[in-house]
């Protein structure tokens, strides 16, 4: 296949990645929509770039050359651009700073100092400044998300850096083989078009099985994690005090339980309204998941309760766990409308017993004993152990 052969294959094959890639951005959540609609931008520049280069016989080299390098350039900082934003990085315009300086330099050693060599230079230089600082972004985020599609498209960008590099390398050999990108006498011409489509086509798919992963993800979270305090919900708890009293029965360690419930906290919800309830309740939360370290687990049950799990503690490790999460809410008042307010809790301690059949029975004699430290006057901390 000659290389303008292959440019054009290569254009369609963009546009149609394109043209996909739009029709499924509308369906992407918002945190992602921007990372999208760079990278299909960017594909729709390396498409045009690409029909450029294949028709710049009969055109002025001076402008159809900077034309779609120009357009080439720009699709790899978008490229850039899209890792970062997916990544959570601020926007930064010095990104397209590249694409200026290499469109520049391709224009003079096209219409000035014709040269295909630095042209080649220029033209690695300005990829690899793009490709390279994307490629880390994407190996680096991978530490905290494993998705394999980060690091697919991070080996796609390097390998494309890579084969520019020793593109460089052969015209710099062979200055006199070849005097443009469509010359027929370099075998590199050929396979420039298939290398040059690789993350238009290829990194595409890659970049929307990382949008689903994450989609993915993000519903794994929601369905684990209560929506208000980002605590683990009344689901994800039942199913780890499942797992400890397994591990606790084969093990022989023991586990304490404790419910925690906010004193008064209708009265103080009627009179404040929902949304300083809330306020609240966000408050409490954070405390207790501040103090609630290492091997103890909170989460929030529902309404006002939460649960929290010690494991390996006896009766006294769970008594003094306990008190230090309701000296810590007593000793931070929160601000609601203006006012500075004062939030206790009460709370009740089960340990693991060797009658007991599954974690709910745990979970039920330390509801009990939340019952009687509520009776008992509230703002304190009662076991069920005798």
């Amino acid at each position: 296949m000659d290389p303008r052969t292959a440019l054009i294959v290569a254009t369609l094959m963009m546009l149609l990645n394109g043209g996909v890639l739009g029709l499924m951005q509308r369906g992407m959540s918002p945190d992602v929509q921007p990372s999208a609609a760079d990278w299909r931008i960017g594909t729709l520049l390396a498409a045009g770039g690409s029909l450029l280069l294949a028709a710049q016989e009969g055109y002025s080299p001076g402008f159809i050359l900077p034309m779609g390098n120009g357009c080439l350039f720009l699709a790899m900082a978008l490229y850039w651009r899209a890792v970062r934003r997916f990544d959570g990085h601020a926007d930064a315009w010095w990104i397209f700073l590249p694409v200026a300086l290499a469109s520049f330099g391709i224009f003079w050693f096209a219409a000035v100092m014709p040269s295909l060599e630095a042209r080649v230079i220029v033209a690695t230089v300005a990829w690899s400044v793009c490709l390279l600082p994307a490629a880390s972004s994407l190996i680096k985020g991978s530490r905290h998300d494993a998705a394999a599609s980060r690091r697919v498209l991070a080996a796609m960008m390097l390998s494309l850096a890579g084969f520019m590099l020793l593109r460089l390398i052969y015209f710099v050999a062979r200055p006199s083989e070849a005097t443009s990108i469509l010359d027929t006498a370099s075998w590199v011409n050929a396979v420039t078009p298939l290398m040059v489509a690789v993350l238009p086509v290829v990194g595409t798919t890659a970049f929307l099985m990382m949008c689903s992963e994450r989609i993915r993800r993000q519903w794994e979270l929601a369905a684990t994690t209560d929506y208000l305090t980002d605590l683990p919900n009344r689901r994800t708890i039942n199913a780890t005090g499942q797992s400890r009293f397994a591990a606790a029965r084969r093990t022989g360690h023991k586990i304490a339980v404790a419910i925690i419930d906010i004193d008064h906290f209708k009265s103080f919800n009627d009179h404040f309204g929902h949304e300083c309830g809330d306020q609240a309740l966000k408050h409490v939360a954070a405390l207790l998941a501040q103090n609630c370290r290492g091997p103890s687990l909170v989460g929030r049950l529902g309404g006002e309760e939460f649960v929290a799990l010690f494991e390996n503690a006896g009766t006294n490790e769970a008594l003094a766990a306990a008190e230090r999460l309701r000296a810590s809410i007593e000793q931070a008042p929160v601000i609601l409308s203006g006012e500075t307010r004062r939030i206790t809790v009460s709370i009740g301690i089960s340990l693991i017993a060797n009658d007991d059949n599954a974690f709910d029975d745990v979970l039920r004699r330390a509801d009990r004993a939340l019952y009687v430290a509520k009776s008992s006057g509230r703002n304190r901390v009662e076991s069920d152990v005798e």
